[in-house]
């Protein structure tokens, strides 16, 4: 196993790795442990080149710290992605592999499963380092995050349904989902159960129509799904949806979803303001899934702690927003605000 260090100004530590052995090509970001080690998620995704998968783990290693920071989990940022496709190279070897690449890192960073990862690979993980959460219930750690990514999702929308329509419920609001993967499944699960009218869309179409069947909504062009007219547009897939050539076609008043990094760049969120487009930050809305596995990193789990404190997404989002009115910003400008200012309280009680 090779393990090479990429120097990067900001991070606190960034290095990929190469296992010829395993198959294993990875990258792993620490951006910022001020407030606790770094937690975040393990990505697998055929990566044209290393340069991409280095761009997406930086970006969304710097996402995880705001995120853990805003909503207070006593965790640090980081991410971790392996180059591979989730649907033909996963083996035994491999996460194992990945495994021992984590405790490379000597505490510094936990992982867990993300996009193109899965609870039973996060066993495999197990194998080579104890750095890991999201394991089986019967293992003694928390399980699947996803339903808790999805319940602060669910939870942010009927928020920004309130703010904007003075009333949060979903009953009869038209909500168009981008990507229909783990996450997306159960939130639009419940979504249905509230009476939402769904809109679905997957590259892999398959996705799409068997959780339309399940919750009664209609299948949508992935090509067309983000120009959709509806209440809620809720990207679930991966990020960068918002930016110079998609910003003139939505028609939408709200922009709420579980997916990373949502915006492009930090200016889309700007215009969406400018449009009249309610914008959740991404790192706000989505934070159900690492608040759930901060609770396992404190000590024994305990889930009902755990849903209060994701029930708490809510209220985080109510104050960004009260934020960006009373300073005229955008609503990812208001959540950095509230992050840096946590990051600077942090840095300032450990002497830095």
């Amino acid at each position: 196993m090779k393990i090479e260090t990429i120097a990067q100004e900001g991070y606190e530590r960034v290095a990929k790795c190469e296992d010829p052995e395993s198959g294993l090509r990875a990258v792993i970001a620490v951006h910022d442990t001020t407030l606790g080690p770094a937690l975040g998620g393990l990505r697998m995704w055929p990566y044209a080149s290393w340069d991409d998968a280095i761009f997406d783990v930086l970006r969304l290693s710097k996402g995880m710290t705001y995120k853990s920071a805003v909503a207070d989990t006593g965790l640090g940022g980081g991410k971790s992605v392996i180059i591979a496709n989730p649907k033909t190279d996963k083996s035994e070897e491999l996460f194992t592999a990945m495994g021992r690449f984590v405790d490379s890192f000597e505490g510094k960073y936990i992982t867990a499963e993300d996009v193109g990862t899965s609870v039973a690979d996060m066993i495999h993980v197990r194998k080579g380092t104890t750095r890991v959460t999201g394991l089986p219930r019967d293992m003694g750690s928390s399980g699947d995050p996803s339903p808790w990514t999805a319940l602060g999702t669910f939870l942010g929308i009927k928020a920004c349904l309130e703010e904007v329509y003075g009333d949060g419920s979903v009953k009869d609001r038209t909500v168009a989902i981008q990507g229909c993967g783990h996450v997306a499944m159960f939130l639009a699960r419940q979504l249905a159960e509230e009476g939402a009218k769904l809109y679905l869309a997957d590259i892999a179409s398959e996705k799409a129509t068997s959780l339309a069947e399940e919750t009664g909504g209609t299948v949508v062009d992935p090509a067309k799904i983000l120009s959709m007219e509806c209440d809620v547009l809720s990207p679930n897939a991966l990020g960068a949806v918002v930016n110079d050539e998609t910003l003139p076609d939505f028609h939408t008043k709200i922009i709420a979803g579980a997916a990373n990094n949502i915006l492009l760049r930090e200016e889309h969120g700007q215009r969406l303001k400018e449009a009249g487009i309610l914008y959740a930050p991404d790192y706000v809305i989505n934070a159900g899934g690492i608040i759930n596995v901060s609770i396992e990193v404190e000590g024994e789990y305990d889930e009902d702690r755990a849903r209060a404190k994701v029930e708490n997404i809510y209220t985080a989002l109510k104050r960004v927003f009260e934020i960006a009115k009373e300073q005229d910003i955008s609503t990812n400008e208001a959540s950095n605000h509230v992050a840096e200012e946590r990051l600077k309280a942090g840095r300032e009680k450990a002497g830095v």
